[in-house]
């Protein structure tokens, strides 16, 4: 059974009972007190009761009869509200007088009733939460479809996913998974459910879903790790568009030859961004500004609208920098171009608003 509650780090070697423990759906959820607190506070709650049920008990001892010998002291009365509060009532020390009788009708016995409530209702509110998780779970399940799988909730994989929401997808569209249960609570605590466990095992991806995912971004921390990953995420989905991030550029061809649509050198990326920085700072700054979707420029990609066929890339209205035709990525001033058709679709800088959302498009961009 998963643990669930209702979102990276390279997974290591595990026993085999220690990664079937770790690998858990958890899904976002109000905040709620924790089962240890409720569990400590009820117990409080009942030992409470007992100390009341015993000082009463003692206050009029004088009202009992011990048939062991005829004397009521303060472990006796302990053990009287033992025994009374758990229904066992074994006769040994019983109420004779007046007051000692009335004490246990108005008061003993509303304490037993609260006692038991404490105790049964502890036991049912941890049923009723059980199968109300396992309710909510099966709920995800149905009805998450062409949703987004980020492996790996790293540095790479929170930037993954701050841009993809730019693009105005919901929270509740995207499943993480990493092998840190740690990773995984920071996940859903922002909104996103998640998944413990090893994404270079299979059953670890199908907890996420990712057969029916439309896009899996794979943000592992070791290039060996992503290149398993795609390997398994293709085989399992063979129409979802994956895109990996890999920190040496010589291991970009074997992620393309694993199922990769697209391959992003971490380390070069940002060591030519660096470059373009030293030789102009403004031009560095503009360059930022179009990788971080929602604010400034966003570098977007659209269909041609039936308004624009016919057209030439400089007479519409946006900045167009290339046009995706057929399986070729031509530049914006390249000959071939010639009249934008209805099936091209462009690659253009907008200004981003607060009230903007553009999706991109959701098939693999080919290569030149």
């Amino acid at each position: 059974m998963f643990h669930v509650k209702l979102p990276g780090h390279d997974a290591m070697a595990r026993h085999p009972e220690e990664q079937q423990m770790t690998q858990r759906i958890k899904l976002p959820r109000r905040t709620v007190e924790r089962p240890l607190r409720q569990v400590t506070r009820r117990l409080a709650m009942a030992l409470l009761v007992l100390a009341l049920t015993t000082f009463i008990v003692w206050v009029d001892r004088g009202g009992y009869h011990d048939n062991s010998d005829d004397r009521v002291d303060f472990l006796d009365a302990t053990y009287y509200a033992t025994v009374t509060l758990s229904t066992t009532g074994y006769g040994d020390i019983v109420p004779y007088s007046d007051s000692a009788r009335l004490s246990n009708i108005l008061l003993v016995t509303p304490l037993r009733v609260l006692f038991l409530i404490i105790l049964v209702g502890t036991t049912l509110e941890v049923l009723t939460e059980r199968t109300r998780e396992e309710w909510r779970l099966s709920r995800w399940r149905s009805n998450l479809r062409e949703h987004t799988v980020v492996v790996g909730f790293g540095t790479k994989g929170r930037s993954a996913i701050q841009t993809v929401r730019a693009t105005g997808l919901k929270p509740d569209q995207i499943v993480v998974v990493d092998p840190s249960a740690k990773v995984i609570d920071a996940a859903t605590a922002e909104g996103f459910a998640g998944v413990v466990g090893d994404a270079t095992r299979s059953d670890v991806l199908l907890r996420a879903e990712v057969q029916r995912a439309r896009q899996i971004i794979i943000a592992t921390q070791r290039d060996d790790t992503a290149v398993l990953v795609t390997l398994t995420a293709r085989q399992l989905n063979r129409g979802a568009k994956i895109v990996a991030a890999v920190r040496e550029e010589e291991n970009a061809p074997l992620l393309r030859q694993s199922g990769a649509d697209a391959v992003i050198t971490s380390a070069s990326a940002a060591g030519r961004l660096l470059g373009l920085s030293v030789l102009s700072p403004s031009a560095g700054m503009v360059m930022e500004d179009l990788i971080q979707q929602g604010s400034g420029l966003d570098l977007v990609e659209r269909p041609v609208i039936k308004a624009e066929v016919g057209l030439n890339v400089r007479e519409t209205d946006d900045l167009v920098v290339s046009v995706v035709r057929g399986h070729r990525v031509l530049g914006y001033d390249d000959p071939a171009v010639g009249k934008l058709q209805l099936t091209d679709r462009l690659i253009t800088i907008i200004r981003a608003s607060p009230g903007t959302a553009v999706t991109p498009d959701l098939k693999p961009l080919p290569p030149n």
